[in-house]
């Protein structure tokens, strides 16, 4: 087993620490990939193998309140002290990202990330290769099985979409700021903070009511729908539509280098 290094007990720390339970990567399994999943309540990390496979149980520190580049930078650094050994990284970012620069991050709270280069910031870290992306585009990867279009939508602290043609990422397309109903925003009627106002059983009747939306929008042939809050839906889903994993965040890290999107 990999020892897991002693910091101060914070608990964010604590929580990252107990859950570090090493597992020793096979023999031959090629490049392995730190792959990070930025949310507004939380980032996720794991190693994966060149087949997508967990090397160690994902990890998971708190996200402050308005955090700055800086401090998402070190909560990367401190997840990744607690995984085994990798090659190369790819990082979920919620909100949109161009040629690895921040353009929006909305779940954030702050505006010092637009125009933030996250992307090289995390090469000079760590002197590895960067992949950066929309966190909803690489959750697709894991989600869409390559048939036809393909929609995804994540459902935590606000919403994210992305859209896949016959298992290849289209235009990243930031629906959730969209106008959906009642004046309101997809984000603004289906994030965390309208869940809990609307109760459980409403905000499940937006979702659907978004989905027949998203349908009609994009003609999709299925959509998947992943997240944190995914779990929490109490609806019957149509025939076209079904829940991921919210690891899915996470194991789409390998297919987005396949793809060659993002920046390296």
């Amino acid at each position: 087993m990999t020892p897991v290094r002693r910091r101060a007990q914070s608990p964010r720390t604590r929580s990252l620490e107990e859950s570090a339970v090493s597992k020793p990567p096979s023999a031959g399994s090629g490049l392995r990939t730190l792959a990070v999943d930025i949310g507004g309540s939380g980032v996720k990390a794991s190693v994966l193998d060149a087949s997508g496979a967990m090397l160690h149980e994902r990890v998971r520190i708190e996200t402050p309140d308005s955090p700055t580049p800086e401090q998402l930078v070190d909560i990367v650094t401190e997840c990744a002290g607690a995984l085994p050994e990798f090659d190369r990284i790819s990082v979920g970012f919620p909100g949109v990202v161009i040629d690895g620069v921040v353009r929006t991050a909305p779940n954030l709270g702050t505006e010092a990330f637009r125009g933030f280069d996250l992307a090289a910031a995390l090469r000079a870290r760590f002197g590895k290769p960067v992949l950066l992306m929309n966190d909803a585009d690489m959750q697709g990867y894991a989600a869409v099985k390559g048939k036809g279009v393909e929609m995804v939508i994540t459902l935590g602290t606000g919403l994210g979409t992305a859209i896949f043609l016959d298992g290849h990422l289209g235009p990243h397309m930031e629906f959730a700021h969209h106008p959906f109903r009642k004046g309101d925003t997809y984000e603004e009627q289906l994030g965390d903070p309208a869940r809990r106002i609307a109760g459980k059983k409403e905000w499940s009747r937006r979702v659907l009511k978004a989905i027949d939306t998203f349908r009609h929008l994009t003609n999709f042939d299925h959509i998947y729908i992943g997240g944190g809050n995914a779990s929490k839906l109490d609806i019957e889903l149509p025939p076209d539509a079904s829940i991921v994993d919210n690891t899915a965040g996470i194991l789409g890290g390998i297919k987005a280098w396949h793809d060659g999107t993002g920046s390296a």
